[in-house]
């Protein structure tokens, strides 16, 4: 039986690791910058989404833009982090991501299919960025006797 060692690469899975990262970095800058513009809108007017009554954690829609401008913003910045390949950028990426998740979900009644198409992004980029090889070598993380 053959033994692994320590330089060991596996190619498709670092190549989708990779990948990922990437697409983790431009859906963060996309979905950003979508965040500031839906901001811009529910802050220009009060008229951008369907109003709701009873609901828990429910804001003024002109305070709703607000969060979705400053998370946007911060969203974006990160994503562009990851991009440049900073090394703050993955630890910001996924604490931003698994905010903008639980803004989505507070937001869910006034928005429900993109809100659950939002988690949902949220949810690829955590996975990417916490899956994603440190070392900027290719390589995975699979330490190689769980790689038998």
């Amino acid at each position: 039986m053959a033994q692994h060692t320590a330089s060991t690469s596996h190619p498709r899975r670092s190549a989708w690791a990779t990948g990922g990262t990437v697409f983790a970095g431009v859906l963060m800058m996309v979905t950003g910058v979508l965040g500031v513009l839906n901001g811009i809108a529910g802050i220009a007017t009060n008229n951008v989404y369907a109003r709701v009554d009873d609901y828990v954690y429910k804001f003024s829609l002109t305070g709703w833009g607000w969060i979705h401008l400053i998370v946007g913003a911060l969203l974006a910045l990160a994503g562009w982090a990851v991009l440049t390949g900073a090394a703050w950028g993955r630890a910001v990426g996924i604490a931003l991501a698994a905010l903008y998740m639980i803004e989505w979900f507070l937001f869910l009644p006034y928005a429900p299919v993109w809100a659950l198409i939002s988690i949902a992004l949220g949810g690829f980029v955590i996975w990417s960025l916490a899956t994603a090889d440190r070392s900027g070598t290719g390589r995975d993380r699979t330490p190689p006797s769980a790689a038998r």
